[in-house]
């Protein structure tokens, strides 16, 4: 028995990637897991069923987190089911453009923004009764690097986390007395994420010169540091800000 015995983590995007790899942990760590998705169904009974083959609890849920009315209703099952919502993980990615501002319209800039932050607006306003009415809460939201170190193409994601990012901070000074904590998680590139396919082997190899440890990210390695914000370990820890990049960008 632990002290996540029991509580109750919603992870966005939690079909494949970072999500899946995230929600494993935490049922590995005793937490009862929402795997929610939005068109990957069967991705995520996969990940169910490998949650229960290894004796933990999880459900999938549906919903696409950009919409109020889907995630108030994903809570309200969740409620049915286990009760309120303990550990938030917002992962979900929603769709940008990779170009360069020149070339990048309004709709595609201002899109992302809004659906970036749109989505984790209504994630949060819909776990938050639960977490301050038993006073205690953990929100860990999932940024990039790219928020602070520019790529080439990346203005619509890179600006989108670094708002993001900023919304974190300031829910961490609110939510601090009723016991809730925000962090980030910022990953650097990660291997087996919709992110990584989006670039050249070269541009890969690069960037593994460029980092110290030698390697990209796995899944695994940033699903480690959000289980650490997710835990009681990291209790005395808000608006805080986790790099995992293997050293290629250093703040």
């Amino acid at each position: 028995m632990t002290e996540a015995t029991g509580r109750v983590a919603l992870v966005t995007g939690a079909s494949s990637g970072i999500g899946a790899a995230t929600a494993r942990l935490l049922a590995a760590r005793g937490m009862r897991v929402v795997v929610n998705y939005l068109r990957s169904a069967t991705a995520a009974d996969e990940v169910m069923a490998g949650i229960e083959a290894e004796g933990g609890q999880a459900m999938t849920a549906r919903a696409d987190v950009r919409e109020a009315a889907a995630v108030e209703g994903m809570i309200v099952r969740v409620q049915e089911a286990w009760g309120g919502v303990d550990v938030l993980v917002h992962n979900a990615l929603t769709p940008y453009a990779i170009k360069p501002f020149q070339d990048m319209t309004w709709d595609e800039l201002g899109g992302k923004l809004d659906d970036e932050m749109r989505a984790a607006f209504a994630v949060t306003k819909a776990v938050l009764p639960a977490m301050t009415g038993q006073g205690w809460g953990r929100i860990v939201y999932l940024g990039t690097g790219l928020s602070r170190q520019p790529r080439e193409g990346m203005i619509a994601l890179g600006t989108a986390k670094a708002a993001l990012a900023q919304f974190a901070r300031y829910l961490a000074q609110e939510l601090g007395p009723r016991g809730i904590t925000v962090n980030v998680v910022e990953p650097g590139p990660v291997e087996d994420t919709r992110m990584a396919n989006v670039l050249g082997e070269e541009q890969k190899r690069r960037q593994v010169a460029a980092t110290p440890l030698g390697r990209l990210a796995h899944p695994a390695d940033v699903a480690q540091a959000v289980a650490f914000y997710a835990g009681e370990e990291s209790a005395f820890m808000t608006g805080t800000t986790a790099a995992v990049n293997g050293g290629m960008s250093m703040y």
